[in-house]
């Protein structure tokens, strides 16, 4: 039977995309994403458990997550689980599971946190528009 790496995650981002380049020069993104999950034990007491994935995006995507997302967005990620394992300079061995994505899809259109950009009528001079201005 053949093998199947297939994950599907959809959660928040806990840092700002960090977005490196290869000595080759291609694009590479990481991010961490936290998924949080609430159940109830037997005993009726509600807990919450969260569970943290780094994601790597590689090549014009990975400049787009870099451009686009920003820490607390939501995104859907599909791609493959893998296993990236290293030596620290103390001679430790340590390994970490990754998933590199194959897509990345933007869930929301939350604004950056800060003072909001002015509007092109508010740059211009002119008021901007209120909810009355809009046809619907």
């Amino acid at each position: 039977m053949a093998d199947y790496n297939k994950v599907i995650l959809l959660g928040r981002l806990t840092r700002d995309p960090e977005l490196r380049y290869t000595p080759a020069g291609s694009p590479v993104c990481s991010f961490d994403v936290a998924m949080n999950r609430s159940y109830t034990t037997q005993g009726g007491e509600r807990r919450d458990e969260v569970c943290y994935i780094t994601i790597v995006v590689w090549g014009k995507q990975g400049e787009n997550c870099a451009e686009y997302l920003k820490k607390g967005r939501q995104a859907l990620v599909e791609g493959r689980l893998t296993q990236r394992s290293w030596e620290t300079p103390e001679g430790q061995k340590r390994s970490k599971h990754e998933v590199v994505a194959d897509r990345v899809q933007f869930m929301d259109s939350r604004p950056a946190p800060g003072p909001a950009a002015p509007s092109a009528d508010e740059e211009a001079g002119r008021p901007a528009p209120s909810d009355d201005d809009v046809p619907f």
